[in-house]
């Protein structure tokens, strides 16, 4: 019996479109869901071009209702990886998903987390604070922005003439390669239950 995992983005999703390339085709694993909070995200065109049903909810919905609760129900997913969701993970979801709503943060949690710590925002911080290195962290969700369990963290060296810009690509990449193989692994482990 197949996992199925729904995959949670707000952007363009380069790590959906990425986590559904890793996992087409994959023996245990399935992306049966995209789930945006925004209708111009990728999350239709991604759904589209790998054949996956997407579903599209506003506030009032993720927050004050179980709708998207039920979606997930509906689609009989096991797990939540989120790429690049920006909401706070309601305790409805936390309460029946526990320990199986995963998130990426683009740093070396702790330092650069907790609200507002996303996308350009974390790469400009680490940049002027002049600091030697950064990464990724893939962790689980709990009540609080990026202070969930701590699954891997990958470091990349940052030199002098790295911007925001360079920095955002360096760690992009590792999100590229990571990120899939963490989800794999965990979703494959003993401790998932």
């Amino acid at each position: 019996m197949k996992r199925k995992i729904a995959v949670l983005l707000s952007g363009s999703g380069t790590n959906a479109k990425n986590i559904c390339s890793y996992f087409k085709g994959h023996p245990a694993i399935e992306v049966a869901l995209l789930i945006s909070n925004k209708e111009q995200s990728g999350a239709r065109a991604i759904g589209e071009a790998f054949h996956i049903p997407s579903s599209i909810f506003n506030k009032e919905n993720f927050y004050h209702s179980e709708e998207v609760l039920q979606t997930l129900k509906k689609h009989q997913i096991d797990a939540i990886v989120l790429a690049g969701f920006l909401w706070m993970i309601p305790e409805n979801l936390l309460l029946e998903y526990p320990d199986r709503i995963i998130n990426i943060h683009p740093a070396l949690l702790p330092k650069y987390g907790g609200k507002g710590m996303h996308g350009m925002h974390v790469h400009d911080t680490v940049y002027n604070n002049r600091e030697k290195e950064s990464g990724i962290t893939v962790h689980l969700c709990n009540e609080k922005y990026d202070e969930g369990k701590i699954l891997f963290q990958q470091k990349v060296g940052l030199t002098e003439t790295d911007t925001p810009e360079t920095i955002a690509r360096k760690v992009q990449e590792l999100e590229h390669l990571y990120y899939p193989k963490i989800i794999e692994t965990y979703l494959s482990g003993s401790d998932f239950n």
